[in-house]
């Protein structure tokens, strides 16, 4: 691997590395640009998503790479400031002149890039679960939506334990967005939001919050916090012998908080979820082991480092069915229908009309113990919702966001 440092301040910061290798594939490589966390509040989740990249990227290479060519990968890190990733994507696109572009963890950084990429010919792909909405022809989301985790997990928390709620944050746009998911969904349900609290990221004290939650006497909380510094809420609610059942659309499979924090801290945690790794179906356990195989000291699996992987194979679906890795070429295979891969979940699918990607949900729980069980499968389930609300890009290109109340969101 060839590296380099750029200069932050007083310190060098290795952030940029080239993935590639010496091969008899064509002498003109396609240059994928990959914007992921690996250092910062947020690097225990990026780093998987680097290694997914790397590990597809090592594959696509040993099968003939993409339409022959070899793929190299161009990976900066920008360490969860968003002005960085604005600036790292201009670089890519403008300066390096990549073919694709992947990456961003958290919403706001998606949206940071996402103008950016709007003024290229690139296509962008986002790996993440995130808040649903985003009706933009430039990108691909990967992850899983609302449609397919909160419309899936908040019905069954309400009935299968109440209907009275509280609400613990991360104070952006995923945090806000996915609040409003929940008041949505519960409202039908005659659910009452009994708190809501939207939190910094980087705070790590959560005394009053806690409190606030013993007064409110919930049925079980709901729970956005985002990062390592928010995840100090587990610990600290298990010390004060809170037990209250929890429900959240990035726990357990994006966080892997189970394992890094011990029992009983994350007992009775409820999630949706395409990937985790104790799934154990013989295409999950194949992928397991080729994936821990390159990288032995791995934690664990999250969605975020599956949905990288799964990312580089769509893309080179797109290209082989397009014969172009040319944006517009590659989104007309999409709008044809049929834009799936067989990935260690299951088949999967683009839609065309809002570029997002059907999953196989699964609603899983974290015991005592932490042990993770399946508690009930939700098969394949599609993005339905944004061509609900009238998002089509086989006819126009809103490049908006839109929020539960169906009406563009600015960010």
């Amino acid at each position: 691997m060839k590296r380099r440092s750029i200069l932050t301040g007083a310190a060098a910061l290795p952030l940029f590395s080239i993935v590639g290798r010496h091969s008899a594939l064509g002498s003109d490589p396609i240059k994928i640009g990959l914007l992921e966390d690996i250092s910062g509040d947020l690097a225990m989740m990026g780093l998987p998503k680097l290694h997914g990249s790397q590990l597809a990227v090592e594959e696509i290479n040993g099968k003939g790479g993409v339409l022959g060519r070899e793929i190299v990968l161009m990976h900066l890190d920008p360490q969860g400031d968003n002005a960085r990733y604005q600036e790292f994507a201009r670089r890519l696109l403008q300066r390096d002149k990549v073919d694709l572009l992947i990456g961003g963890i958290t919403s706001a950084s998606r949206e940071a890039i996402r103008p950016i990429v709007d003024r290229s010919s690139v296509l962008y792909f986002y790996t993440n679960q995130y808040e649903g909405g985003v009706c933009d022809a430039s990108m691909v989301s990967v992850g899983a939506v609302p449609e397919q985790q909160l419309s899936t997990l908040i019905p069954w928390m309400v009935e299968r334990f109440g209907k009275r709620v509280y609400t613990v944050a991360a104070d952006y746009n995923f945090g806000h967005l996915s609040a409003e998911w929940g008041r949505t969904i519960l409202k039908p349900l005659n659910g009452e939001i009994v708190g809501e609290e939207f939190i910094p990221l980087g705070v790590s004290q959560f005394a009053q919050t806690i409190q606030n939650i013993q007064n409110a006497k919930p049925d079980w909380l709901y729970m956005l916090n985002v990062g390592a510094a928010q995840d100090s809420f587990f610990e600290q609610a298990a010390a004060a012998g809170l037990n209250l059942p929890m429900g959240s659309p990035i726990k357990i499979m994006l966080g892997f908080e189970h394992k890094r924090f011990p029992p009983p801290a994350l007992n009775n945690m409820h999630a949706a979820a395409n990937w985790f790794e104790e799934l154990d179906t013989p295409a999950a356990v194949d992928f397991k082991k080729r994936w821990h195989a390159k990288f032995p000291n791995e934690p664990y699996i999250n969605d975020m480092g599956y949905n990288a992987y799964v990312a580089l194979y769509m893309f080179r679906m797109l290209a082989e069915g397009a014969k172009s890795i040319k944006r517009d070429e590659m989104r007309k295979v999409i709008d044809e229908g049929g834009a799936c891969i067989d990935a260690p979940e299951g088949r999967i699918c683009i839609d065309p009309k809002s570029q997002h990607t059907s999953h196989h949900m699964r609603l899983i729980s974290v015991d005592a113990q932490h042990h993770v069980h399946i508690d009930k499968d939700f098969g394949v389930i599609q993005p339905y919702w944004l061509g609900q609300v009238g998002c089509d890009l086989t006819k126009r290109n809103d490049k908006e966001q839109y929020s539960p109340d169906h009406l563009p969101k600015a960010m």
